[in-house]
């Protein structure tokens, strides 16, 4: 079958492909040195929409180097290069489409035309330069690859193979050509590594240090500087020199340090990244076309499983779900913030005003109970703002600025008589929560949204012996502040309209993921981890080993173990929230009385780390009493997912988010669970787990699952 023929098949399967063009255009190098063929990719969008490759688009591709090919055969010009769009190169194939395969063949076609189509870039009898000048992944990473040569925008601001992350393989190319360009290792950064640091970017300077593109030209008049540098490669006067690819020893120790960071992230549970690691491996020799075939069949093979409709899946609740909340009242509701007040200058308030002062730069004001604590808050935050300017991610002026922003005060009356948002993060106990926030309201203006940070107390209760409960709203964040994307927003029984919308208003400005909760015990993320947390301290109490406890959730590939886990936390601070939910809920949710000694010690986790590996502290297994009831790991994992189930399934009965995608949004931005599990849902549909303890799936057949 043709090029042609089988992407023209495969366009049927691609019903909403956003079209990318080919244009080509010639141009006259400088120095007398020829007519030059430049390819640009543009779907014709503005330009903060993506590029993207579906089986029509790829079709414009190959027609566009049909014509060049032509025109380098009969000597009509000296070069070909390809292009983007101003600030967008390509981003790779139209996942929208892949997502709708259902046939393994399909699946396979998609794999066979893009490579067919980008292999031809290398067979054309003269040379060709790729010039990345905007964000770049997969697929647009891949194009260049077929190029004999590529330059790179010092703007550029994304560039990636993310498929491991989406739980497919770079197929076009990137596991083949990658390491035969840059070498085994780095290679092994930007396909695994990268991908599983929650798909980290590489930006222009850093793509030219790898040695993926040859030369580094600024964003301003990118364009230009690459083809001159064009024409001083095609005239001879400038040569290309990589340096030689070490094919020994090298080689197979990278690909095992792959397999260690593969191992180290997602424990054997996903497929791609050792997929990808193979064809790596297998290449060492140097044989593309083997290559080539290897990439087909991961890909075809991975697009039909679980992993990737998952990852896909999980994509669009980040990219997508997140920036339009469900059930957010009309942003024209929301009221202006021109000045922020936060209660307490501890660790976690300070955290919050810097956030608040980096993203919304308006006055933003700390107060405690005495002027130690106070100056310690303002002092973290100017510390943060000189490490900001350290690194040169901000400038003098604007540092004296966020500077001059930040203040501490005693007296609430000074610092928030003129205050539009208060947030309060104080001691997580209902009593003095009520007694700040009345403290507040005597002081603060009527307008003035007054937020709590609680992580699980009640917004309404805490609201409920106030003048104007209704401004009253959950704004629970997530440790680290600055890293963890999600922000769960909780409406209290009172909370209106206007003050929702501001909170997510706030929210779109501070940068975060929010998702409306409904005022219940713990809202989402805490009453999962603690329900998830409380089934193994369970079983380890009932006599179950540790190690064998852990390992039971390795399959779910987490970002850590649940210990570790606890340890992150606190184990006083998961004390506190299992306390909490045993009230609420006593008789789902449990309080470990080996998790109280454990605090009541002063243990600050389960684990010691002298060896350099964690190993189970032998003061904390003093203190554990364990019955005789020892479950395998089987078992174990099998009590676990069964009580996340049951729990999912009636936080959705009860309304605490709208639909299982808040669930599982939560739990990707929130809690750092991996993509290729889509969150938890997915992977409890796909393993039987609903069915078997609800009766019936969270999702439909068909959403991050491959459709009937």
């Amino acid at each position: 079958m043709s090029t042609a023929e089988l992407l023209k098949g495969a366009a049927e399967l691609f019903p909403d492909e956003v079209v990318t063009e080919a244009h080509v255009r010639h141009l006259e190098l400088p120095g007398g040195v020829g007519t030059f063929a430049l390819i640009t990719l543009d779907n014709g969008l503005d330009h903060t929409k993506p590029t993207t490759f579906g089986p029509q688009s790829l079709a414009n591709v190959d027609a566009a180097i049909t014509q060049v090919e032509a025109e380098a055969a009969e000597g009509k010009i000296v070069g070909v290069g390809v292009t983007g769009k101003p600030f967008i190169f390509a981003v790779g194939a139209d996942l929208k489409g892949v997502e709708l395969l259902k046939r393994h063949e399909d699946a396979l076609a998609i794999g066979k035309g893009g490579h067919d189509v980008f292999k031809r870039l290398a067979g054309i009898a003269v040379p060709t330069f790729a010039y990345y000048n905007g964000a770049a992944m997969g697929g647009g990473v891949e194009i260049g690859l077929h190029c004999s040569y590529r330059t790179v925008s010092a703007a550029l601001p994304a560039f990636s193979l993310p498929e491991v992350f989406l739980g497919l393989v770079p197929g076009w190319g990137g596991c083949t050509l990658l390491p035969n360009l840059i070498g085994a290792d780095r290679a092994v950064t930007v396909i695994i590594e990268n991908s599983l640091n929650q798909n980290k970017q590489l930006k222009g300077a850093q793509v030219y240090e790898l040695g993926i593109a040859d030369a580094l030209f600024e964003g301003a008049d990118f364009l230009e500087q690459s083809l001159l540098w064009t024409a001083s490669v095609l005239s001879g006067e400038l040569t290309v020199e990589r340096p030689e690819i070490d094919r020994g020893e090298a080689w197979d120790q990278a690909v095992e340090r792959g397999r260690f960071v593969a191992d180290s992230k997602v424990h054997g549970a996903a497929p791609a990244a050792y997929r990808a690691l193979d064809i790596i491996a297998a290449v060492k020799d140097g044989d593309l076309q083997a290559g080539y075939d290897a990439e087909d069949t991961a890909l075809a093979d991975l697009i039909m499983g679980g992993e990737l409709r998952s990852g896909i899946y999980a994509f669009n609740l980040v990219q997508r779900r997140a920036k339009r909340p469900a059930g957010a009242p009309d942003k024209a509701l929301a009221r202006p913030v021109t000045k922020v007040g936060v209660v307490g200058a501890g660790l976690m308030a300070s955290q919050l005003a810097l956030l608040f002062l980096r993203r919304l730069e308006v006055p933003v004001v700390l107060t405690d109970i005495d002027q130690e604590r106070i100056d310690k808050g303002v002092g973290y935050v100017h510390a943060e703002i000189d490490k900001l300017l350290g690194k040169g991610r901000i400038n003098q002026d604007k540092a004296n600025r966020y500077k001059g922003l930040v203040t501490g005060v005693l007296d609430k009356a000074d610092g928030f008589a003129d205050a539009d948002f208060v947030i309060e993060a104080v001691f997580e106990e209902m009593g003095v929560k009520q007694k700040v926030f009345a403290e507040v309201e005597a002081v603060a203006p009527a307008h003035a949204i007054l937020a709590t940070n609680t992580s699980s107390l009640s917004v309404s209760e805490m609201a409920s012996k106030l003048k104007n409960p209704e401004r009253v709203v959950g704004f629970h964040f997530f440790n680290p502040v600055a890293i963890l994307p999600l922000l769960e927003i909780v409406r209290g029984e009172k909370t209106d309209d206007a003050s929702l919308a501001t909170a997510f208003g706030v929210a779109k400005k501070l940068r975060k993921s929010a998702v409306l909760v409904k005022d219940a015990p713990a809202f989402v993320v805490n009453r999962i981890l603690t329900r998830f947390m409380g089934e193994i301290q369970n079983v380890i109490d009932e006599g179950t080993p540790v190690d064998v406890a852990e390992r039971a959730v390795e399959p779910l590939g987490l970002p850590m173990s649940p210990l570790v886990l606890l340890e992150l936390v606190g184990p006083a601070i998961g004390l506190h929230v299992s306390e909490t939910l045993n009230r609420a809920f006593p008789d789902r949710f449990t309080v470990s009385q080996n998790l109280a000694a454990v605090v009541k010690a002063g243990k600050r986790g389960f684990y010691v780390y002298d060896s350099g590996k964690p190993e189970l502290d032998p003061e904390v297994a003093a203190l554990l009493k364990q019955g005789d009831t020892a479950l395998t790991e089987e078992q174990t994992r099998a009590r676990v997912l069964d009580a996340v189930a049951q729990e999912i399934g009636l936080m959705l009965a009860e309304g605490v988010v709208a639909e299982a995608q808040d669930i599982d949004l939560c739990l990707l931005t929130g809690a750092g669970w991996p993509f290729h599990l889509g969150g938890i849902t997915p992977y409890l549909d796909r393993e039987g787990v609903s069915q078997r303890v609800n009766g019936k799936r969270f999702l439909e057949p068909g959403v991050a699952s491959v459709p009937a």
